[in-house]
């Protein structure tokens, strides 16, 4: 198990891999090694001073791989999980392997709900999103975007045009649903 200090045992024994690899073990022998005099080896254990790490306390359940039996001693808390984009983490985690695509596809659809999310929250603020500015369509045109695209035979020229429609199509989108919506209320209160 992760985490322990037991080392796990070799497939093969030191006589085998000596005989196979040239050279194996020549450090083997405490007087061989330069780092014997700082080393203080603990035959019981691995050198760790412990069974298994003490655990930091949860305070909150945190999403681990369905692969572990439990959380890594020490993790993150920075960022709890929350709203939809939390339920679809979640999710990724409680059902799929690491190993499965629908795991990180998963992962993926919740950060865009959650960007989604905070894109939607800065509009009830004073200083809501700016997307001309915070994607850089503004340094397109102030710091020779267009030169420096044009210029020396770049590998990704390839993809230059969708660059715009990858960028401003989801703001050009949710602005059109807006604009839909709100003309349908408007319609609706004159009826």
């Amino acid at each position: 198990m992760a985490y322990t200090p037991q080392k796990p045992p070799l497939p093969e024994t030191s006589e085998q891999l000596r005989a196979r690899i040239p050279g194996w073990g020549v450090d083997l022998d405490p007087k061989d090694r330069p780092s014997v005099p700082k080393l203080q080896f603990q035959e019981d254990f691995s050198g760790a001073h412990w069974e298994f790490p003490e655990q930091q306390p949860e305070k909150e359940p945190r999403e681990h791989s369905i692969e572990h039996a439990s959380v890594t001693p020490v993790f993150g808390t920075a960022q709890p999980l929350r709203g939809l984009s939390g339920a679809i983490r979640r999710r990724a985690y409680a059902r799929y392997s690491e190993a499965r695509l629908a795991h990180w596809l998963l992962l993926v659809l919740g950060d865009r709900v959650d960007a989604w999310g905070s894109h939607l929250r800065s509009f009830a603020t004073l200083r809501p999103d700016n997307p001309i500015t915070q994607t850089g369509v503004r340094a397109e045109f102030t710091h020779s975007g267009l030169r420096s695209r044009l210029g020396a035979r770049r590998t990704d020229q390839v993809h230059h045009p969708l660059d715009p429609v990858i960028v401003a199509g989801p703001w050009v989108a949710a602005a059109g649903l807006a604009t839909v919506g709100v003309r349908r209320v408007v319609r609706a209160l004159r009826r």
